[in-house]
């Protein structure tokens, strides 16, 4: 299994992301929220800001302290170490 870590230690399943985005549009908010409501978040910021939002395939969204650019370069070095 890879996984990513998201920040603080706190890890996330590749092959589960679906997609990593910003958290400023006001969909991803009214998405965020709707996870909230559900249970469906998983808050790995630490109490700090959130920088990225995952979405996984299993409708959980996970909050990120991280820029979405850096999650993604995290994503890409496992890949090329892997290879």
């Amino acid at each position: 299994m890879r996984l990513v870590n998201v920040g603080y230690g706190n890890m996330v399943s590749v092959p589960r992301i679906i997609a990593i985005v910003a958290p400023d549009a006001a969909p991803i908010k009214r998405m965020v929220q709707d996870a909230r409501d559900g249970g469906r978040v998983i808050d790995a910021t630490c109490g700090h800001k959130t920088k990225a939002v995952l979405i996984t395939d299993s409708d959980h969204i996970v909050l990120s302290p991280l820029l979405p650019e850096t999650v993604t370069s995290r994503i890409d070095e496992r890949r090329e170490t892997e290879e």
